[in-house]
């Protein structure tokens, strides 16, 4: 039998794998908190299903996460406070964000946890911890498309510069 071969979940964690649960459940309560005042500012009825789904995804990630890091007596980073409740009627019209404002920056945002998320399990050598971090790739993923085909029905994309004329090659 080789090192580290028994029960993934009786086996210890790395530095790597305590920071990395540690900082990801940092980020996801961050995008909690984050993304409950975005669905008071959301308008339109997509948006704030799109909103729901991540905060939902973000608590899931939060509850095993945090376990994890709790089963091998780390401390996690401590639970924001809960934003009240707030109507898009009051809040003042220049300091509101926009449906198309808020759709890009989730899009960046999903974007970028999949990236921590495929860094995470390329570091692991705990089963359980990477196919945790495989499984949050895909709900992101699939969370990302939805939020691209939202973006693109609604008008909200900005592509970036498109290469429409490729320059013509010269052999030397």
């Amino acid at each position: 039998m080789g090192i580290l071969s028994g029960n993934p979940k009786d086996e210890p964690l790395h530095y790597g794998e305590v920071y990395d649960l540690w900082q990801f459940s940092m980020a996801a309560k961050g995008c909690i908190s984050t993304y409950r005042a975005l669905s008071h500012h959301a308008g339109d009825k997509d948006l704030k299903k799109s909103l729901n789904a991540l905060i939902d995804q973000a608590e899931l990630e939060v509850s095993e996460c945090d376990n994890i890091l709790l089963t091998n007596g780390i401390a996690p980073f401590p639970a924001l406070p809960v934003r009240p409740e707030a109507k898009l009627e009051d809040i003042p019209i220049g300091a509101r964000f926009t449906d198309p404002e808020i759709a890009a920056r989730i899009a960046a945002d999903t974007s970028l946890s999949m990236v921590s998320c495929s860094q995470i399990m390329g570091k692991c050598i705990r089963e359980d911890v990477g196919a945790l971090f495989g499984k949050y790739h895909a709900t992101k993923a699939a969370i990302g498309l939805r939020i691209l085909n939202m973006s693109k029905e609604k008008g909200w994309l900005v592509p970036p510069p498109l290469q429409i004329k490729r320059p013509e090659l010269v052999e030397a």
